[in-house]
């Protein structure tokens, strides 16, 4: 069973015989259907929504009697907005005909690995040839199954501005390419913050001195441990089971994305300019 059915609101799936139930109403009664030929056989998702945004997907294909055999299952939210424009790398998971995005967003400091929500999409496009040169958009999201709300930090009245951020940007990926005097720039860089935060933590909390952080969770590569602040609060109810959920849009450092999470598993009350913080799974939708 999936461990983030609860995050959409199927807390009370128990067993195999509740998911058996579930997944057949997916299949039976499921609000979009992709399907794409993938050469030997033609690859389907079945998607049903039960709230705003989220639901579940149950991708397979059609036997010789046009009868769906499912290979697997998910649970699904889809986020708003942009999250980032640089370039994705799509590929299929070993065990399965599902599917990642890497995308290498220097704002997040780690290669972002998420698991693609419209597989059969990107691949319809790549066959017609619509991917090759074109210029597309990623639109990430993520599921958590448990998550804190922590109070703002008190902020100088200047932010830092865009232009700081740009700047450290491309000495990043400057040292990539091998500049060494940009290398000697970041850790320069990296030396004046670590002698600046040991000083504060010996009087200060952890979380009074990091704003944000986006850094990898666990032993799968799409889990991360995140800490972001709250920029919007939608409340969605699962429209099968009634249980409540929020959709939290955080800014995590600096990109936009959204998180959806049960209300039953969050500690805190959500309003904008707090921070959530939290085991999260990505996902992404890349735009065309």
């Amino acid at each position: 069973m999936h461990s983030y059915l609860r995050t959409v609101g199927f807390s009370n799936v128990k067993g195999k015989k509740d998911l058996n139930a579930l997944l057949k109403d997916v299949i039976e009664n499921f609000d979009e259907r992709n399907m794409v030929d993938r050469g030997d056989h033609v690859f389907v998702e079945l998607v049903k929504l039960y709230g705003y945004d989220n639901g579940i997907t149950v991708c397979g294909e059609y036997d010789e009697n046009n009868e769906f055999q499912m290979e697997y299952y998910y649970p699904f939210f889809r986020g708003t907005g942009i999250t980032s424009y640089e370039e994705v790398v799509v590929e299929k998971h070993a065990g399965k005909e599902s599917y990642a995005g890497v995308c290498d967003d220097l704002r997040s400091g780690v290669a972002l690995i998420f698991y693609l929500e419209n597989a059969a999409e990107y691949f319809k496009r790549y066959k017609e040839g619509e991917i090759m040169g074109a210029k597309m958009s990623l639109t990430l999201s993520a599921l958590a199954k448990e998550g804190k709300i922590l109070l703002p930090l008190a902020k100088p009245n200047e932010k830092k501005s865009p232009s700081v951020n740009a700047e450290r940007n491309r000495l990043i990926a400057a040292a990539r390419n091998g500049d060494e005097e940009a290398m000697e720039s970041l850790t320069m860089e990296d030396m004046d913050m670590y002698s600046a935060v040991s000083r504060r933590i010996q009087n200060e909390d952890v979380f009074t001195i990091v704003e944000s952080y986006f850094m990898p969770c666990g032993v799968e590569c799409d889990q991360y441990n995140i800490m972001g602040e709250i920029t919007e609060v939608v409340e969605d109810v699962n429209e099968s089971t009634k249980e409540k959920m929020y959709h939290l849009c955080l800014i995590c450092n600096d990109m936009p994305f959204d998180v959806c999470i049960n209300q039953k598993d969050l500690m805190g009350e959500p309003q904008v300019g707090r921070r959530f913080k939290g085991p999260i799974w990505l996902q992404g939708t890349i735009n065309f």
